[in-house]
């Protein structure tokens, strides 16, 4: 058994997005290569993006501090503190409203 603090791990990650170029920060919270499921903390400065991207398997975002935008397909869908979204099976972006922490979680395709 072990156990994280989502809320110091948000904190940290955040400090860490605002100091990159980049605008982002990211921590595995579980998973890796010999795990189907991966869980990854990732903060975004306010104004910065992850590019769009391909989907690698089944996904979904806890929104754990902040405002975020997930774009797909020409669509689009706000999530703040306490949202869960879906992610499409297609290629997306996320765009930090303001600064913004979640909860990537992912399950690879086998």
């Amino acid at each position: 058994m072990e156990k994280k603090s989502l809320t110091a791990l948000v904190r940290n990650q955040l400090e860490t997005a605002r100091e990159a170029s980049s605008g982002r920060s990211a921590a595995t919270v579980y998973g890796g290569h010999e795990h189907v499921m991966r869980q990854t903390v990732i903060a975004l400065a306010a104004g910065f993006s992850l590019d769009e991207h391909d989907n690698p398997g089944e996904a979904t975002i806890t929104v754990l501090k902040g405002r975020i935008t997930l774009f797909s397909e020409g669509e689009s869908w706000e999530g703040s503190a306490g949202d869960h979204l879906i992610v499409p099976q297609a290629r997306h972006a996320v765009n930090a409203v303001e600064d913004s922490a979640f909860l990537l979680s992912v399950a690879k395709r086998r």
